[in-house]
């Protein structure tokens, strides 16, 4: 397909909580191509939309039904389809999705398969090799809010810690993991700097030269209050924190799992978290009691039987819904644009255009020819 001549972009129905649609401001800035553009009826609704919102927009917006979204030349929404909906979609379409390759084998295999031309949006990078399409602070800040919150709950206003000091281990030292470590300070500062009672809090961040030794992990858990995943493994299949040694976690401790990495026990070996035993929330449900039946579908090799609570969803930004949408959008504008310009078969990873080249760079084909380079 050389051209673009239809775009549909339907709703994500993962679970309730999920709100998350493009706003209409993105839509105006299409008018100026020849494409039609079909929303999946009751778009934006969630997000306090009407139809007629939308419409003023862009006057080439038709509302339809879910299946006949699927139907288009492209097709872009922010969380990958499920399989069901991936087999809506037509040989030769493309899908723009956040597809994260690195942890999904099982749907990697099936859209290609289908023949389906993918771009993945946690996979646009620019030519330093930083993401584009990310929302960084809404991922961290969410997480850390309730994270924290739910140590205040569990510590009856803190007086059960250690120490006055509150600790917080971050394991990772990238972007995710500085968003998480500022949202710290911020709600530290919000609840001490004006009491003045020796209380606060102290954020490390630890990188793979701690996390590989197990004595240094060992007494690093033994003080934390809050201990967060902000990792990101070059393999999936490999844990970081062992469930023994959560066992070392004070009992009040919270863990917040910024990465939400899925299980996969259909490869192999079974692809499995960073932190071993803990299950993945979602937006409707992402503060895990340790008796929760989550537990009960984690893959039978996995060891969960040293728990914690757990705060872990599988869409953080999504928990402020409005602004994650307002800002991808914006971000998600200059892709289009080149894709609608120039059709999915014709990028050049030479291109003079920043966006062209990081979009090339997102295929699914991309990534497999690279992977292991």
């Amino acid at each position: 397909m050389e051209f673009i001549k239809s775009i549909g972009f339907p709703k994500m129905h993962k679970e309730e909580g999920e709100k998350r649609d493009f706003l209409p401001e993105l839509f105006e800035n299409l008018n100026e191509y020849d494409v039609q553009i079909f929303l999946e009826e009751d778009y934006g609704k969630d997000l306090g939309y009407t139809p007629q919102d939308y419409i003023q927009k862009n006057k080439n917006i038709i509302f339809t039904p879910r299946n006949e979204v699927y139907k288009k030349d492209l097709i872009v929404v922010l969380r990958a389809p499920e399989i069901d909906e991936l087999n809506l979609i037509n040989e030769d379409s493309t899908l723009i999705s956040m597809l994260h390759y690195e942890t999904r084998e099982t749907r990697n295999n099936i859209l290609r398969q289908k023949k389906i031309n993918c771009y993945s949006m946690d996979s646009m990078l620019d030519d330093e090799n930083q993401r584009i399409m990310v929302n960084y602070r809404g991922t961290s800040r969410a997480g850390s809010r309730i994270a924290f919150e739910q140590l205040k709950k569990q510590t009856n206003n803190f007086q059960n810690t250690k120490d006055k000091i509150i600790n917080v281990t971050i394991i990772g030292m990238g972007a995710v993991s500085a968003n998480c470590a500022k949202a710290f300070e911020e709600f530290s500062d919000e609840e001490f700097l004006s009491k003045n009672n020796g209380r606060g809090l102290i954020v490390h961040m630890i990188p793979r030269n701690i996390t590989q030794n197990y004595e240094n992990l060992k007494i690093i858990i033994e003080k934390s209050d809050i201990l967060v995943d902000a990792s990101k493994r070059p393999d999936p299949t490999k844990i970081i924190i062992r469930n023994e040694l959560i066992n070392y976690l004070p009992d009040y401790a919270v863990i917040l799992d910024l990465t939400a990495d899925p299980y996969n026990d259909s490869v192999s070996p079974t692809q499995v978290k960073a932190i071993e035993g803990i299950p993945t929330g979602t937006l409707d449900k992402f503060v895990i009691e340790i008796d929760d039946d989550l537990y009960n579908n984690l893959p039978k090799t996995v060891n969960s039987k040293n728990r914690r609570l757990v705060v872990s969803c599988n869409a953080w930004p999504g928990v402020d819904a409005k602004d994650c949408m307002k800002l991808y959008g914006r971000l998600i504008t200059p892709f289009l644009d080149v894709i609608l310009s120039k059709g999915p078969l014709n990028l050049n990873e030479k291109s003079k255009n920043i966006y062209e080249r990081s979009l090339y760079r997102s295929s699914l084909d991309y990534y497999l020819n690279n992977k292991n380079n």
